[in-house]
């Protein structure tokens, strides 16, 4: 799978809260400027939980999965010296079939 890294569209988390404010914001009542802690505390809570070892499943969205990875012995593709890489948690995401399909649409 090949990423275009020409795309300026990227979301940020500004654009993220300029859209929320924009399609919630008659509803919530927020001032302009909390949206973006919205956001902020959102991410916040995600990344404790991870820190913490647990999954994060966010319903037709996807899951964030805490995997430990054992420590092996690997290479360096330069030198070809060995060096042990220590074991480590890594996060992956699996995205729903919700997502999955929202996705793919196909337009025509």
């Amino acid at each position: 799978m090949k990423h275009d890294e020409n795309k300026s569209n990227a979301m940020t988390r500004a654009g993220l809260s300029d859209a929320i404010q924009e399609r919630y914001g008659s509803v919530l009542g927020l001032p302009k400027h909390r949206y973006i802690d919205v956001v902020d505390g959102f991410f916040e809570e995600i990344c404790t939980r991870l820190a913490q070892g647990e999954d994060v499943k966010i319903s037709s969205f996807g899951s964030f999965l805490v995997n430990q990875k054992s420590s092996r012995i690997g290479r360096n593709p330069k030198t070809g010296k060995e060096a042990e890489i220590v074991k480590r948690k890594v996060v992956t995401f699996r995205p729903s079939h919700h997502l999955k399909s929202r996705v793919n649409v196909k337009k025509g």
